[in-house]
């Protein structure tokens, strides 16, 4: 299967501190990937390069089949990116915003319109995409920055930790659209989380990140049993967000 993201050697300095250090990853197209670590791991420093808003010190990344230092413009055409901090006016309406966004690829206005139906259903917001923005809830917010990651219909999604301060029924909506984006369009999913629960809801295979190295890497379950002092340790330092929902399983699996 030809990689969606592929990684090696990466590695970022910032006034001779390294943030990143000689990671090497692949992500398969199609797959959900989560990224884990603790603040200041590494994690949205590598993101950033994988979106090219950060370019590398040493290595080489190429995302959706194009080397990001390289080229950057084609690879920013064929990915969406929410990041932690959504960057919205509130005085726009929602419709206004992934108007714009849409504009901004190079959509017709034909095409825009097909997206919006979409992408209303797709990602819950419905009605209130006439409202201006400042009305919105949290969760609301995050997912209409998640529509506009969208609107281009991208192959590549980065979601740098999405659910991070939402209220559990905003989390439970979050996870469901992200599970429904990757089963129903094939998107790849790159998600950075701290929640172990996270990442054990979502992710078909999971990579550590710790002091700006990839620790470990596997499916989420393997990744627990692991006897690796350096992820044991990592992993004792999390603790696993509360359930947004009820569920029977306490481990992995994806329904």
């Amino acid at each position: 299967m030809t990689s969606a993201i592929s990684v090696n050697g990466l590695v970022r300095r910032f006034d001779g501190v390294t943030a990143v250090d000689q990671v090497n990853l692949e992500v398969d197209r199609g797959e959900i990937y989560g990224f884990l670590g603790p603040n200041g791991a590494g994690k949205s420093t590598t993101v950033r390069i994988l979106c090219t808003l950060l370019t590398p010190t040493e290595g080489r990344a190429v995302v959706a089949g194009y080397d990001v230092a390289a080229e950057p413009g084609a690879v920013r055409l064929r990915i969406g990116v929410a990041l932690q901090e959504a960057a919205l006016d509130p005085k726009q309406t929602g419709v206004e915003l992934l108007r714009l966004q849409g504009r901004l690829y190079g959509l017709s206005r034909a095409e825009i319109n097909a997206r919006l139906h979409e992408l209303a259903g797709l990602v819950d917001i419905g009605a209130a995409l006439s409202r201006p923005i400042g009305t919105y809830s949290g969760g609301m917010r995050r997912r209409l920055d998640l529509a506009a990651a969208l609107v281009h219909g991208p192959q590549v999604l980065f979601l740098d930790e999405p659910t991070t301060g939402l209220d559990p029924v905003s989390r439970a909506r979050m996870w469901q659209e992200v599970r429904r984006l990757n089963r129903e369009q094939g998107m790849t999913i790159f998600l950075t989380t701290q929640y172990l629960e996270e990442a054990d809801e979502l992710a078909d295979r999971v990579g550590i990140i710790d002091g700006g190295r990839l620790v470990a890497e596997g499916p989420p379950e393997e990744i627990r049993r692991s006897p690796g002092s350096l992820t044991g340790r990592f992993l004792a330092e999390l603790a696993p967000e509360p359930s947004p929902e009820p569920r029977k399983a306490t481990l992995t699996g994806r329904p």
